[in-house]
């Protein structure tokens, strides 16, 4: 399934794709340097409660946040790890079979961790205001 959008319309679509994904708790997000994909899961952590000021993980590796319902919420960017064995000392294996929710961006510095059920999205910047996401489901 593919979805476009606008990034003045982000949070309609990430209310889109929260609705058009209940029932997963883990989410790989492919795409390249700049497609926006801390972007779009910031818009989607907004849309399922998040109040905190939502961060990148670029460095942290994984951000925790809880939404007002009282979820946790991990938000992780494995661009900087070298492999799985480094994904799963810094804990990633660990938050992706926690059954909380979980976003990872760059999915592929340890794709062999993943639960069976991880739904892979890619993101495509389509001009410098349109994305394209394809959400293999």
């Amino acid at each position: 399934m593919e979805l476009n959008f606008t990034l003045d319309k982000i949070t309609e679509a990430a209310q889109k794709f929260v609705d058009l994904t209940s029932g997963y708790n883990v989410f790989a997000f492919h795409g390249e340097m700049g497609a926006g994909k801390t972007t779009f899961v910031h818009a989607v952590s907004g849309v399922m409660g998040v109040k905190d000021n939502i961060s990148s993980p670029t460095f942290s590796i994984i951000n925790q946040y809880t939404n007002q319902q009282g979820r946790i919420i991990y938000h992780m960017d494995l661009y900087r790890l070298k492999d799985e064995e480094e994904a799963i000392q810094a804990g990633v294996e660990d938050c992706l079979y926690s059954g909380n929710t979980c976003f990872v961006e760059w999915p592929e510095q340890a794709p062999g961790i993943f639960p069976d059920n991880t739904l892979h999205i890619n993101i495509t910047a389509i001009d410098m205001n349109t994305r394209k996401l394809k959400i293999n489901l």
